[in-house]
């Protein structure tokens, strides 16, 4: 199944249409900057970026079922499969590792040996110290998108090389399924 995801993926990145990488780097850390002068307390700042990735990833789940035309994963192994292959591909054009599965297999690590989000970026040690997760976008981004597909999950980063780690690490962990709702009008 893993190679079929790393194809689908591939596939997708060769057909969508492409942004300026330095573009979309400068944009997000430039947005960040705001949030920071904005709200002046980086707990505040790594809600607003979580809050804002995942309106993000609830438009982008249907994306990549449109552009892949996937069906429902089976597992949360699977699940996790496509997170890393085909979602982290088709819009980062990375594909991070996936490891640290929990003996229940409800939670996972991705790691991350790029994040695009961080090139061109050097935290202050204040904002270290005072806990900016400077990519916590992403967490948002995988909540939204995972919630649109039925799973309630908790993102959080446990490493950071922005931060002085050797390498990021997303810690997604699966709370439970949702129950399909039809939306009101549809019964």
């Amino acid at each position: 199944m893993a190679k079929q995801y790393k194809a689908v993926g591939e596939e997708a990145w060769k057909n969508i249409e492409k942004t300026n990488a330095e573009l979309f780097i400068f944009t997000y850390g430039s947005l960040v900057v705001q949030l920071v002068n904005d709200y002046e307390d980086y707990g505040a700042v790594n809600k607003q970026l979580e809050k804002m990735g995942y309106n993000i990833g609830v438009r982008l789940a249907d994306d990549i079922l449109a552009r892949t035309r996937l069906e429902r994963c089976p597992d949360f192994h699977a699940t996790a499969e496509v997170i890393s292959k085909v979602g982290f591909k088709i819009f980062l054009n990375i594909t991070p590792t996936i490891s640290g599965w929990s003996t229940d297999s409800k939670e996972f690590s991705l790691i991350l040996d790029d994040n695009p989000l961080n090139d061109f970026c050097e935290l202050p040690p204040k904002a270290v110290h005072d806990g900016l997760w400077y990519s916590n976008i992403l967490c948002g981004v995988i909540r939204g998108a995972l919630e649109m597909m039925q799973m309630q999950v908790e993102v959080h980063f446990v490493r950071d090389v922005l931060r002085g780690d050797d390498t990021s690490e997303l810690r997604v962990k699966l709370v439970r399924l949702l129950d399909e709702e039809v939306p009101a009008g549809d019964d």
